[in-house]
């Protein structure tokens, strides 16, 4: 038995590789991973086909098929524990089993290594001068081989050394300290030693917590939802501390509360946008207190989900700002992400067209992730425009991060002073 992993490719499926043969068993546990780039802001298709092998042929075609299944890498990503169970299907009126999938993180690609390093009695290379020196890596390739970029050839080269990570994590010590050598002075000179030496003064490995480590389960530390028992999360943080500024601005205290991005009971139904407190027909929280209640209670219910939408909650903000006509009401909608814009388009559409109505958004970004799409909708310095159509007025102020009082002051102060609400 055999499993071939196809993805898509310029909208295209493209065959991505194949497990091992797996014989004489209908409960098959492949062995073969494969290693796939993970794009939170896109949507990554992949099908996965099963066949029974009966020859060697390597034509797919030539072996049995036993079913397949669809889904996308931030399914299995976004699932509990990073494992799912699809069904597969593709044989009319045959049950086809199911397959699991699981997806882990390589965990080379969260260490960060900083060190420090000093050179001693380099080569002399500045005619009126000793030299201006600074040093370059390089990683080797697999064969052993390095890639010099054509930008260090149009300096003066002074030498050369090489060192493994395994060395440098020794940290400081006789190991560490490496002579400089020029390939073409040690062939000239018979008595040449080296252009200098190399000493490691420090060396530090930090794990970076990636994005797949935020969205994981709150009940895990690495999480920004983390309900710890302790201290509140980041996000309860900045809800708190802008929440309880603005609140001043209204009059019966009656917040709704949405939450973007999650699989919702009992069906894992995705939304965009869902009131916190589970009732469509009266999303109202009373006060900031009531908005923190049931996002710790929407914490417990539902799974967290990617992309980041932004534009189904500006649109829903828009239709209660659009019922009101003479002047009575003014609403701002108070966003906190730790996530790319995934539907940045959308998300232009829908603050040019609420730029016409009683509305304004505060965005309040936490984590560790790129913010330079929401810096774009801040117009700031260019309005918003979308297919030629620049929006009314700059509704939208952003900051990034915002987790310390004075500086969620200075940013409503700003909002406040920004807009006149008459």
């Amino acid at each position: 038995m055999i499993f071939v992993l196809y993805r898509e490719h310029c909208e295209r499926k493209k065959n991505f590789g194949r497990t091992e043969v797996i014989d004489n068993t209908l409960n098959p546990d492949f062995v073969r991973k494969f290693v796939l780039d993970y794009f939170f802001e896109e949507k990554q298709n992949l099908r996965f086909d099963v066949y029974n092998v009966d020859s060697r042929s390597s034509n797919i075609s030539k072996h049995d098929f036993l079913g397949q299944t669809f889904c996308t890498l931030g399914e299995i990503i976004g699932s509990t524990g990073s494992r799912l169970e699809k069904t597969l299907s593709g044989i009319p009126g045959k049950k086809c089993g199911a397959i699991i999938l699981t997806a882990e993180e390589l965990s080379n690609c969260r260490d960060i290594a900083t060190m420090q390093l000093c050179a001693n009695k380099l080569d002399k290379k500045d005619f009126f001068g000793k030299s201006d020196p600074f040093l370059v890596f390089y990683r080797s390739n697999e064969d052993g081989t390095f890639t010099i970029s054509k930008g260090s050839l149009y300096h003066d080269f002074i030498g050369e050394f090489t060192t493994s990570y395994r060395e440098l994590s020794r940290g400081q010590s006789q190991f560490n300290v490496y002579e400089v050598l020029n390939p073409k002075k040690k062939g000239k000179k018979k008595k040449y030693i080296n252009s200098g030496t190399v000493t490691l003064l420090s060396f530090k490995v930090e794990s970076e917590y990636t994005f797949v480590d935020f969205i994981r389960n709150p009940s895990q530390p690495t999480s920004l939802h983390y309900m710890n028992p302790y201290q509140m999360n980041t996000y309860a943080m900045a809800l708190k501390a802008v929440g309880e500024i603005i609140q001043d601005y209204d009059s019966d205290k009656l917040f709704p509360a949405y939450g973007f991005g999650a699989k919702l009971p009992p069906d894992g139904k995705i939304s965009h946008a869902f009131p916190l407190n589970s009732d469509t027909e009266n999303p109202n929280c009373v006060g900031i207190e009531g908005v923190l209640e049931a996002y710790f209670q929407s914490l417990r219910t539902v799974q967290l989900y990617g992309p980041t939408n932004f534009a189904p909650v500006i649109n829903q903000v828009a239709r209660s700002a659009a019922d009101v006509t003479d002047g009575s009401q003014y609403f701002v909608l108070l966003m906190i992400t730790d996530g790319v814009i995934s539907d940045m388009v959308q998300t232009k559409e829908a603050v040019v067209n609420a730029a016409s109505l009683p509305m304004s958004v505060i965005i309040v970004g936490v984590g560790p992730a790129e913010f330079d799409a929401m810096e774009e909708l801040d117009g700031d310095e260019v309005r918003v425009s979308f297919r030629g159509r620049i929006a009314e007025r700059d509704i939208v102020q952003h900051a990034s991060p915002c987790c310390c009082l004075s500086d969620v002051w200075g940013l409503c102060c700003h909002f406040w002073e920004k807009f006149s609400f008459d």
